[in-house]
């Protein structure tokens, strides 16, 4: 494994302040987020599928679609939890294992049997409505699966994720695309063992690849980070920059 399963540092972290200023939507049954671009800069024809972390579509990452969609980026998020995240802060004693394995209600299974059908649903309404070039973000839980559909032929053409987890070996080198990861200097879900295989691995992909690794913050800074202590506001702003820089270059400009 490239890196590890989810576990409680996943669902710790910091509502941030701010408005959302994109609508839901619905993808069959599948409830979703959707952030248009309506400024000067529209990247038209590319699309940015957002595949959050554990906690599903709330505000912080609400706010995050909000700003690719600020960067040009027509943004899409589904609810890849079919109405089951885990909550923000997890009680005492919430069984993480049990919640992947059989969900909340012990019939709402969140592995990748059942995640897969999602995202390619969301895929492929991306293309329906136009969309030529698909890059999508991961966060903890979502970057598996950025990394399972740049395989070839599974929709996605240029990938980024941060503090990755439950990612396979063999997922990452599978990919066809190129790929931006950022990671946390204090990570045990993606540690410096599985940081650097995963240098290794992307090596011989022979695709283009980027690993920005952040001092002073931990697994989830990229999303769920403290924004009044600077060294984790600046790592969160970087850490987005990185993926806007990522899809600038190799989404847009291929």
């Amino acid at each position: 494994m490239a890196s590890h399963p989810p576990a409680q540092c996943c669902t710790v972290g910091v509502k941030h302040e701010g408005e959302a200023t994109g609508s839901m939507t619905k993808i069959g049954n599948v409830e979703a987020y959707v952030a248009e671009p309506t400024g000067k800069t529209i990247h038209k024809d590319t699309a940015i599928l957002y595949i959050p972390d554990v906690i599903g579509i709330w505000q912080n990452c609400k706010l995050m679609a909000d700003q690719f969609a600020a960067n040009g980026y027509y943004c899409l998020m589904p609810d890849v939890f079919n109405g089951d995240p885990v909550p923000l802060n997890r009680p005492e004693g919430f069984d993480m294992k049990s919640w992947l394995t059989k969900g909340s209600s012990g019939n709402n299974p969140h592995t990748y049997q059942h995640v897969d059908p999602i995202v390619e649903a969301a895929i492929k309404d991306l293309k329906n409505k136009g969309y030529k070039r698909i890059g999508a973000v991961g966060y903890c839980f979502g970057a598996k699966y950025v990394a399972r559909f740049m395989a070839k032929g599974k929709g996605l053409d240029v990938g980024y994720f941060a503090h990755p987890s439950f990612v396979e070996e063999e997922e990452l080198n599978a990919i066809e695309g190129p790929l931006s990861i950022a990671a946390a200097e204090t990570d045990h879900i993606f540690p410096i063992e599985k940081r650097h295989k995963s240098e290794v691995i992307l090596k011989e992909t022979k695709q283009p690849y980027q690993i920005n690794l952040f001092s002073g913050v931990e697994h989830g800074f990229a999303v769920r980070c403290d924004t009044s202590v600077k060294i984790q506001r600046f790592a969160k702003e970087q850490a987005f920059l990185q993926a806007v820089s990522w899809f600038n270059e190799y989404l847009i400009a291929a």
